[in-house]
């Protein structure tokens, strides 16, 4: 949809879903560009729809003095953000399920904003796609996750910072693994996709790396790392995503207090496996939330930088129901149908996949 107009020349920006580094780099690009450009106000959201549900809705102003240069080397979101409470789905005290929708759309109206950018992953997309529609309010999409499994783009903010950091630890754990003669394993996140665990495995060097797109077997996983053992190699790096599945096809999740369920856990069964099978002693590393903080790294500022400015961009010129992404080295616009709720994961005869075979790398397949 396009046609609109800026009529108070005040626009919002929030940021939602989990965090990662980033999207401080991005709300800086939009607030410049907006200001500097373009002559307008920008709104910061704070804590995304928790933020426009609470009474008054929290917000802060952004302008040119209070955001600045540091945001680039800022980890986190100063914004905050929330990756629950679903307003159409909201959970009650009582336990009950409440649509909440109109009390957002009633917050973001008491902002007197024209339209709102919101930066976040699939979920938040489908979210913030729904609430924009209901709310007739001009919306565009900012994409942002560690996951990388955004469709339509190629890059996410977030994704190569989260790489870095998984590099970095399986970089410090390879000379630990020699010193001992130990097979390493390294747990990564990406929940249904293998996009950091691959990039991590073929940027340092892995042994094995197993992702939820590839079916697996610990057979020939664990001959893979016997044949080299068997030539000389005393120790083995193992990268593996929290979703991959095994081999009763199932995942490993941990139930916790607040009722949520998520991935993690899965390295510690595959790592026993390892160790009765090729008789080597292993030890397990899960990085967890550490791949989400930290300074993000340069590809990241200038990733937010791209995809912010654009955003503001695109919305001057009237557009909505957008979401800017990266495509072939370049920043580009697509319908914000085309990302809300879908998933990109790794092609089998895609780039990576096919360059870590032609190493050696194992995927257990």
């Amino acid at each position: 949809m396009s046609g609109f107009k800026l009529k108070r020349n005040r626009i919002g920006v929030l940021t939602s879903g989990g965090d990662c580094a980033g999207l401080n780099a991005a709300i800086r690009a939009i607030t410049y560009r907006a200001i500097q450009k373009h002559g307008l106000s920008v709104v910061g959201i704070l804590a995304s729809t928790a933020g426009l549900l609470e009474r008054p809705v929290r917000f802060r102003e952004l302008t040119l003095d209070n955001v600045t240069s540091d945001y680039l080397r800022l980890g986190g979101t100063v914004l905050e953000t929330v990756n629950k409470g679903n307003p159409f789905e909201f959970p009650m005290p009582d336990g009950t399920i409440k649509d909440r929708s109109a009390e957002a759309i009633e917050g973001f109206q008491a902002l007197d904003l024209d339209a709102l950018i919101g930066i976040g992953g699939d979920g938040s997309a489908r979210i913030l796609a729904r609430l924009a529609k209901a709310g007739e309010i001009p919306f565009i999409g900012v994409p942002k996750t560690i996951d990388n499994d955004l469709a339509e783009t190629d890059f996410a903010i977030g994704y190569m910072s989260a790489v870095e950091v998984a590099v970095d630890a399986a970089d410090r754990l390879q000379p630990t693994a020699a010193s001992h003669r130990r097979t390493m394993i390294l747990e990564v996140m990406g929940r249904d996709v293998g996009w950091i665990a691959l990039a991590s495995g073929l940027a340092s060097g892995a042994d094995v790396v197993l992702i939820p797109e590839i079916p697996f077997e610990m057979e020939k996983v664990c001959a893979h790392l016997r044949a080299r053992h068997a030539r000389g190699q005393n120790h083995a790096m193992v990268v593996c995503s929290e979703g991959v599945r095994l081999a009763s096809g199932e995942t490993v999740s941990q139930a916790y207090a607040d009722g949520e369920v998520r991935y993690g856990g899965v390295s510690a069964a595959i790592a026993d496996i390892i160790a009765k099978e090729t008789g080597a002693e292993t030890r397990v590393t899960v990085l967890g939330h550490v791949q989400r903080g930290g300074s993000p790294c340069a590809f990241d500022r200038i990733l937010a930088t791209s995809l912010g400015t654009h955003a503001v961009d695109i919305l001057v010129q009237g557009k909505t129901d957008r979401f800017v992404v990266w495509q072939s080295g370049k920043v580009t616009d697509v319908a914000l149908d085309a990302v809300a709720g879908k998933t990109r994961g790794l092609k089998l005869d895609g780039q990576m996949v096919q360059a870590a075979r032609r190493v050696g790398i194992c995927f257990g397949d």
